[in-house]
């Protein structure tokens, strides 16, 4: 699961570079600083926000997602040297190892 600062980041990158796209269209077509920059600071705020909200909900989809092996290994802190016993275990059932 991303965190929501990774989230944020990946949104305002993303729309960084859908900017400068709208905003040369925006230019060619209206041959107009002023209005270029209306449309796509408006576009693009409102769309920052919705793809936050967007990856904030797929992360609630495990859809599509490949689970790691050991993601059911009830392990709360880091493992101990005793604990790696349990871990070959698991890996064993799970047949990664023999």
């Amino acid at each position: 699961m991303d965190t929501k600062k990774r989230s944020w980041a990946k949104s305002l990158v993303w729309r960084l570079i859908g900017i400068v796209l709208l905003g040369l269209i925006s230019f060619l077509v209206t041959d107009d600083w002023k209005e270029m920059s209306i449309i796509t600071a408006l576009f693009h705020g409102i769309r920052v926000v919705l793809y936050y909200y967007h990856e904030r909900a797929w992360e609630h989809v495990s859809w599509g997602r490949v689970k790691h092996p050991l993601a059911n290994l009830p392990v709360k802190q880091q493992l101990a040297p005793e604990d790696m016993e349990t871990v070959r275990e698991h890996l064993r059932e799970l047949g990664y190892i023999d």
